[in-house]
């Protein structure tokens, strides 16, 4: 009875372990485990791209940098000591604004002679002018001679020469103390300080840099087998260092009449298109001048799978996914997308973002109209697996 007992026992464990284990995976004819099939798509209208022909500007490649317009390298015009910076690097400053005063004592001298020596040959001229009017009246009565008439005249004559040179040197002394307080040309920002307090400033020694952020214009250079496609006018599309993901509209404004002699490039001035530009000059910029413009398939990075030195997409047609090999052209600076020579058709719908998870001839469905909102909201992925 025990025997009995134990044999049913094991019977009833063997089963238990095999309903546990679940169904056996399935097996092809050679006996081994068949791939399983990939699940269905539902794909929503937003996880697609409607492949049509775009603008692809090309031209002339430009590189440079952002350079102002208007920048003044403020210099001193007297000798004399600094005394006050009051401005420092990256300071807003207005037209008319003291920026840097130098000593002004030595000068302020100068013009209290030279106004002093005008007040005094002032006075000679007035005291030979009306001696030789005296010996004028003499003369005609008989009672001076000619001689000390003329001798007058000339004494008046050297009066008259003193009190517009001293007038002159008056004058000067005043500039010269104008000149002390250097002040800013026009309304910008100080770019660079050079000196401090306490240094001597000679003559033509450089004291500040103030630029226009407001005048910025994109400096660059254009090789030179390539300058005949460049026109005054032409659109170019730039990008700035440091402004990543920005792009800068512009149009050539001057093209400079003679090559590099060493570089063999020729310089080309570009305007910007609106008032959004860079206010730190000197920054690296690269671009393209759009001398033409030509009709081709384009497709942006994300619906692009590399895999070595080839190139594919996940085109859906009918209700599968079809993995396509492309042939690749330049990449829209403008636009971040890559032109497609070869592998599909205008109109063909091709998956707008890539997945690791597609399979050729994978089933794939368009959403219902009620559900493709849904399905676009719910899914971080391209499209949404939907289970067996």
């Amino acid at each position: 009875m025990l025997r009995k007992t134990i044999l049913v026992l094991a019977i009833a464990t063997a089963l238990a372990a095999c309903s546990k284990g679940g169904k056996d995976p399935e097996k092809g004819a050679d006996g081994k485990v068949a791939k399983e099939k990939p699940a269905d798509l539902i794909v929503a209208k937003e996880d697609l791209i409607t492949v049509a022909p775009n603008a692809l500007a090309s031209g002339p490649v430009i590189t440079g940098s952002v350079q102002p317009e208007r920048k003044a390298d403020l210099r001193a015009e007297v000798s004399a000591v600094v005394l006050q910076v009051l401005r420092e690097n990256g300071e807003v400053v207005k037209r008319g604004d003291v920026l840097v005063k130098l000593d002004e004592t030595a000068i302020r001298d100068s013009l209290a002679s030279a106004e002093q020596s005008a007040r005094s040959a002032g006075q000679a001229l007035e005291q030979s002018s009306r001696t030789l009017e005296r010996l004028k009246t003499l003369r005609a009565s008989g009672m001076v001679s000619l001689q000390a008439l003329d001798d007058a005249e000339v004494r008046r004559n050297a009066a008259q020469s003193e009190v517009s040179a001293s007038r002159t040197r008056a004058v000067l002394a005043r500039q010269q103390l104008s000149r002390t307080s250097v002040r800013a040309p026009f309304d910008g920002v100080v770019s660079e300080r050079k000196v401090s307090a306490g240094d001597t400033a000679s003559i033509g020694k450089e004291l500040l840099k103030v630029v226009d952020p407001a005048s910025m214009r994109f400096e660059g250079r254009v090789a030179a087998d390539q300058i005949s496609a460049v026109k005054l006018g032409q659109a170019v599309s730039f990008r700035v260092n440091g402004y990543q993901g920005q792009e800068f509209r512009g149009a050539v404004k001057r093209i400079d009449p003679a090559a590099d002699a060493v570089t063999r490039q020729v310089e080309v001035t570009v305007g910007f298109a609106d008032a959004a530009r860079p206010s730190v000059s000197g920054l690296f910029a690269e671009g393209r001048i759009e001398a033409a413009s030509v009709a081709t398939l384009m497709l942006p990075e994300g619906a692009l799978v590399k895999v070595g030195d080839k190139t594919y997409a996940w085109r859906m047609k009918g209700d599968k996914l079809h993995k396509v090999e492309l042939g690749m052209g330049v990449r829209d600076t403008r636009t971040g997308d890559f032109e497609i020579r070869s592998g599909l058709s205008a109109g063909d719908l091709i998956m707008r973002s890539a997945n690791s998870k597609f399979s050729d001839g994978q089933k794939a469905t368009m959403a219902p109209g009620k559900m493709a909102s849904a399905v676009a909201a719910a899914a971080a992925a391209p499209a949404v697996v939907k289970g067996k």
